[in-house]
């Protein structure tokens, strides 16, 4: 007597749908648009997403036509400069080494980037002045400007 390990389950019956969504009514056909302006830049602004991305078509519910006439109208303008590409977006960052207090906010030290007095400091640090260089006299701010574009040239020979 043969042995059955695995029996076939038995079929079932296909899942039947009932949700009917209404298609949306294409905007362009409603109002009998033939030709898609790329300079109607509010028309156009309806069909691009947040991000920049330009939308679908069940999404903006446009007929195929249509859409294709909007993508190349907002392609068209974007060329133009009249559309931006993509839009700005404000990311906050995570991370990073050792600036954050106790609480995890950012210390008040200003935006990222190279720093200003580390440079000033780089080219000030060979400055020897001389004794009677730096007296009350208005001059002195040349003095300084003058040794730093000397100090400057000696480093880049």
């Amino acid at each position: 007597m043969p042995r059955i390990n695995n029996p076939k389950p038995p079929k079932r019956a296909p899942k039947i749908d009932n949700r009917r969504t209404k298609k949306k009514p294409c905007s362009f056909c409603q109002h009998g648009v033939a030709t898609v302006d790329y300079k109607d830049l509010a028309q156009l602004r309806k069909y691009i997403s947040d991000r920049g991305k330009i939308r679908g078509r069940k999404v903006s519910g446009n007929c195929q036509q249509h859409q294709r006439d909007v993508t190349d109208a907002i392609k068209t303008a974007r060329e133009l400069a009249l559309l931006p590409y993509t839009q700005r977006t404000v990311t906050e960052r995570r991370g990073g080494r050792g600036d954050r207090g106790e609480r995890g906010e950012r210390s008040d030290r200003g935006p990222r980037g190279p720093r200003q007095d580390r440079e000033a400091e780089a080219t000030l640090e060979g400055v020897v002045v001389e004794p009677g260089a730096m007296d009350d006299s208005a001059d002195t701010s040349e003095n300084v400007v003058v040794e730093q574009v000397e100090l400057v040239e000696q480093v880049s020979e």
